[in-house]
């Protein structure tokens, strides 16, 4: 007898496909990862990111701009900083003039509606390549707090509309809101890096900002000290909650595809809007199988793209951005 449900009649076709399709990918879930770097007329590929950009200020205008156009009205900026600007404590961070916050500045006079997020970690400033200062081998928790504290407020008031800690120091999602809320920054927001893990997959981020740990006596080799250890699960719920309670409003999960499970975890766990980074290790992956010809580079970028969504993702932060657009249209 055959049955009198077959499934395979909602497959049948494309419209059909399309029809009953259960997760939608669109411009509004994506948030554009931009790396900045100082000097004029710009625009740097990173060898191991191809087809991925370091921009001068002049050029990121442009840039944002055409995002802007192509429906994409978020970004998360990070910057390239010079090795003479680097110390322990991150001082040039704070630098009203520096390039973080010229970088804002610049994003919202091009394009005044895009959605600007700005990393707050002092990896990008650190001369040791640690997100927080660094002493006897330690990395120093409340010592950095503050110091990262300070760098969120200075690009809250450059114009940043969210401040996106990546640093995973305990307790700084508190002492950020509460010198936001003190300062009188009510509308700016928190997006935390909740479960950032202890991941081989930032590489290629670490080339593209020369950020690496530095390979020296009595200095840590890795971030395992803070980050998150990658075999645990149940740590990735108690971190969110605290970020949470201590006042984020967005958290998030990094990186993406081997962490689908916790995506699943925190979306049914809490009603918080959810973010996931699709770091440069999938996306150079991605690039390099493709270039074999093993891969097809657009249907993998779609795949797994919609594979974060589907695990509960509401914002996707993503190198493929502008290809998902492309595709999509």
């Amino acid at each position: 007898m055959y049955p009198l449900r077959r499934n395979r009649r909602l497959r049948s076709n494309e419209v059909i496909r399309g029809l009953v399709r259960e997760t939608i990918l669109s411009p509004d879930d994506f948030l554009v990862p931009l790396f900045v770097t100082e000097g004029s007329n710009v625009k740097e590929e990173i060898a191991s990111m191809p087809g991925y950009y370091r921009y001068s200020p002049d050029l990121l205008e442009k840039e944002v701009k055409e995002l802007f156009r192509m429906g994409l009205r978020s970004v998360l900026l990070f910057v390239k900083v010079p090795d003479n600007l680097k110390d322990n404590r991150g001082t040039e961070a704070l630098n009203p003039d520096g390039l973080m916050q010229r970088a804002v500045k610049t994003v919202k006079n091009a394009v005044p509606d895009m959605l600007v997020m700005t990393d707050v970690a002092l990896d990008p400033y650190s001369g040791y390549g640690h997100d927080g200062v660094v002493e006897n081998g330690i990395i120093q928790n409340d010592e950095s707090v503050d110091i990262l504290t300070e760098m969120a407020l200075s690009h809250a008031l450059a114009g940043a509309d969210f401040v996106a800690p990546s640093d995973m120091m305990d307790g700084r999602i508190l002492s950020m809101r509460e010198a936001l809320e003190e300062e009188g920054l009510t509308q700016t927001g928190i997006m935390s890096y909740s479960a950032k893990y202890a991941s081989a997959f930032y590489g290629p981020f670490r080339d593209a900002l020369d950020s690496a740990p530095v390979d020296k006596q009595g200095i840590p080799k890795d971030k395992k000290t803070y980050q998150m250890d990658y075999a645990n699960r149940i740590e990735a719920l108690r971190e969110t909650e605290m970020d949470i309670d201590e006042g984020a409003d967005i958290v998030m999960v990094k990186p993406g595809l081997c962490y689908l499970d916790i995506v699943r975890d925190i979306k049914n766990e809490f009603d918080v809007p959810l973010a996931v980074y699709q770091v440069s290790g999938e996306y150079a992956m991605i690039k390099a199988a493709s270039e074999k010809g093993w891969l097809d580079h657009d249907a993998v970028i779609m795949e797994q793209l919609t594979a974060i969504k589907r695990a509960g993702a509401d914002i996707i932060a993503s190198y493929f951005a502008k290809d998902a657009i492309r595709l999509m249209k």
